[in-house]
């Protein structure tokens, strides 16, 4: 049997701006693996970026942010947009692979051909996401959603990336975890454009709710004009469909902070902010591949890794004598 031609980047490209389901899989593959043709996908994909909303959702693991998800793009559905969900999961040690499966979470909508959803593996990158997070939000812009969830691994105080990728920052905190005092001395609380209380029908919601809202007040150093973070109790897991609460609410403010950033110009900052982080990332990258891509072959390698080893140098220093080598 003939073996089945793959597509090519500019092919792909076609299909994906088309919203072919199988070839946004395989971009997301080719991105992943950081193979050469994933990089010339995101070349010729670039231009049809851009345009959907952006929400990341954070928080610690058990805050019900997958829950919550589930409830938003059922409502997202309901005003006939197309949602697209990438939800970073922690990675197997073996294959890299998302430990949690998204059908698992959110089987609800496996079947609509208006969500996509796809699980990543954070493959032991820090911050809250996989380190190409930010290419496979740009593949599902480009398929033509209208908005892009960003659900965070969920691993605690650090998870401050999502800044760089999401328009809409969410920190879903929960009573009686101790969520909101570690909220209130960590970074993350800074990020947030809306913190959601969720599980607010847990005994001590009340009190916490008012803490929260007291310590937005007194930390808010923005001027007239700026954005102001609020506080929604949502209960986005209940017994019964009528004790659901909350979830109408948080949808009428994350779309009214989308208003905001687009009638006051602030979404142009966001997004200048984001492709400079992108540009860092791909610097990174790239200067690495073509550092270990010259090395490969010499020996150097082993020989800088023994030397370190028998405190002759140290890794600072044979960094710097490399990139001197490199760059010149």
């Amino acid at each position: 049997m003939a073996k089945r031609r793959s597509d090519t980047p500019e092919e792909l490209v076609r299909k994906v701006v088309a919203g072919d389901r199988r070839a946004v899989a395989r971009s997301i593959t080719l991105v992943e693996n950081q193979t050469e043709e994933g990089t010339e996908l995101m070349k010729r994909l670039y231009p049809h970026v851009g345009k959907p909303m952006v929400v990341g959702i954070t928080g610690s693991g058990g805050s019900g942010k997958s829950s919550l998800i589930d409830h938003l793009i059922r409502k997202f559905r309901k005003k006939g947009q197309r949602v697209a969900v990438v939800a970073v999961d922690p990675s197997s040690p073996f294959s890299g692979g998302a430990l949690l499966g998204d059908r698992i979470r959110f089987q609800n909508h496996a079947l609509d051909e208006g969500v996509y959803i796809r699980s990543m593996g954070s493959r032991g990158y820090l911050g809250g996401l996989s380190r190409t997070t930010s290419d496979v939000v740009r593949i599902m812009e480009a398929m033509g959603n209208d908005v892009v969830i960003v659900e965070t691994l969920g691993a605690g105080q650090d998870e401050v990336d999502i800044i760089n990728v999401a328009q809409t920052c969410l920190l879903v905190l929960t009573p009686g975890m101790g969520d909101d005092i570690q909220a209130m001395k960590a970074g993350i609380m800074e990020i947030a454009d809306l913190i959601v209380l969720n599980k607010a029908d847990l005994e001590g919601a009340t009190a916490i709710l008012r803490t929260l809202e007291a310590t937005l007040a007194f930390g808010f150093k923005g001027g007239e004009g700026d954005w102001r973070p609020r506080v929604l109790p949502t209960v986005a897991s209940a017994a019964k469909a009528d004790g659901i609460q909350g979830v109408d609410e948080l949808v009428d403010a994350i779309e009214a902070h989308h208003a905001f950033l687009h009638d006051t110009q602030a979404i142009q900052q966001v997004q200048a902010n984001r492709v400079e982080q992108e540009l860092g990332l791909i610097f990174k990258d790239q200067l690495e591949k073509y550092i270990f891509k010259g090395l490969k072959g010499t020996g150097k390698k082993r020989e800088y890794v023994r030397a370190i080893l028998d405190g002759k140098t140290d890794p600072y220093s044979v960094v710097e004598e490399v990139l001197g080598e490199f760059l010149k």
